[in-house]
């Protein structure tokens, strides 16, 4: 499908809808620069351009939310885990799907990709809807400043000094196959390193101690 001829309109429409959702946040010029800079940067490596709109959408209210919550005009009422990779296409999503699994609400996540793909790879998704975990709802998404500034902790997964440090947050360098051209049967084996390393990320910023096991001091 060709790509809208006057994006505009639709741009403002999304931006109109997007502001009752912030009432006292942002102004208006605030939404449209968001959402006008979200729809150039999907635009860029889309395929599919009926979905546009509903992606830009998605991901301009995810970096509205993560600038507020960084502004601290938003509560953060659990960790905000940041998964990073290249394509935002393999391994940040496996991580992401399999740490919303595992947390079942304990902690939020976000993805993002230093050089994001169209789409999600196929044997990643194959990967995933065999263990139950779709990843219809997902897509790949710039690494954007604000939610770097969102995190708690990011992950990054090959992308080398590609993401912004800031002070805070802590960073951690997850040294795991790339999944990009690998057949279904590897990407299984990555995904069990994965879900190995989730677990284990999940298990510390979950923790809470028990009578008899509090932290010395």
């Amino acid at each position: 499908m060709m790509a809208l001829r006057d994006p505009d309109p639709v741009l403002r429409r999304i931006a109109a809808q997007l502001q009752p959702r912030f009432p006292g946040v942002y102004s208006t010029e605030t939404v449209e620069r968001y959402v006008v800079e979200s729809y150039r940067a999907l635009s860029a490596t889309a395929r599919v351009r009926q979905h546009l709109p509903a992606l830009t959408e998605k991901l301009a209210e995810e970096r509205l939310v993560a600038l507020a919550q960084a502004n601290g005009v938003l509560a953060k009422p659990v960790y905000e885990v940041l998964f990073v990779c290249t394509h935002n296409a393999g391994r940040s999503q496996l991580a992401a799907a399999l740490m919303n699994h595992h947390a079942a609400g304990r902690v939020h996540v976000r993805t993002a990709g230093t050089r994001p793909a169209a789409d999600i790879e196929p044997a990643v998704a194959e990967a995933l809807g065999e263990m139950g975990l779709g990843v219809s709802a997902e897509f790949p998404k710039p690494l954007t400043d604000e939610v770097v500034q969102a995190a708690d902790v990011v992950v990054s997964m090959g992308c080398g000094d590609a993401c912004p440090v800031h002070p805070g947050r802590r960073y951690l360098e997850w040294n795991l196959p790339d999944t990009h051209g690998k057949s279904l049967a590897e990407v299984r084996d990555i995904a069990v390193l994965v879900d190995l390393m989730v677990r284990d990320l999940l298990d510390e910023l979950t923790w809470q101690p028990t009578p008899g096991n509090e932290p010395r001091t």
